[in-house]
């Protein structure tokens, strides 16, 4: 399992005094509120920043960190990705899973044919759905408990019950 979890990714500065502008990777964006620290990965470093202040704006999050004093510093960190160790993660309801960790696992459906790969999860208002990669096609499967029956994150497997209509021809 991944050891840092992506939790933002600075798009800009804001104002003079070193504030970042966050775009926040995470369904909870005030999880920012109980962070003391975080990491930025740098020339292939991670580098640990203690956090001054958060506060919000506009859906972004504008977060101070100790020793970014100016926007000229705060710029050096534009496009940057802000990570956090696993063990400072938001505890995840049973049946819930952090993306990261799903990502590449083996799709099959209930009697065993496989799917694809799991290449990326979209976010709706409604339901998650599940891009799966099968060769040069992508299977989109809604996470539905009616559709998904298991996830096995060990064995990087999840078993799926699709519904009648979604790629018949090409199971």
């Amino acid at each position: 399992m991944i050891e840092y979890l992506e939790i933002g990714k600075i798009v800009n500065t804001h104002g003079i005094k070193g504030e970042l502008k966050v775009l926040p990777l995470t369904d909870d964006s005030r999880r920012y509120d109980r962070l003391r620290s975080l990491f930025i990965e740098q020339k292939g470093e991670l580098r640990k920043y203690d956090i001054e202040y958060v506060r919000y704006h506009k859906g972004f999050v504008l977060l101070k960190l100790l020793g970014i004093e100016n926007m000229e510093e705060a710029e050096l960190l534009r496009n940057h990705v802000l990570k956090i160790h696993r063990k400072d993660a938001i505890k995840l309801p049973e049946g819930s899973y952090f993306i990261c960790d799903m990502i590449g696992m083996q799709v099959n459906d209930i009697s065993g044919k496989q799917i694809g790969l799991l290449e990326d999860v979209l976010k709706t208002g409604s339901n998650d759905v599940y891009i799966v990669k099968k060769e040069d096609k992508e299977i989109l499967i809604p996470a539905l408990k009616s559709v998904v029956k298991r996830i096995d994150l060990e064995s990087k497997q999840m078993i799926v019950d699709l519904p009648e209509g979604i790629m018949e021809d090409e199971v």
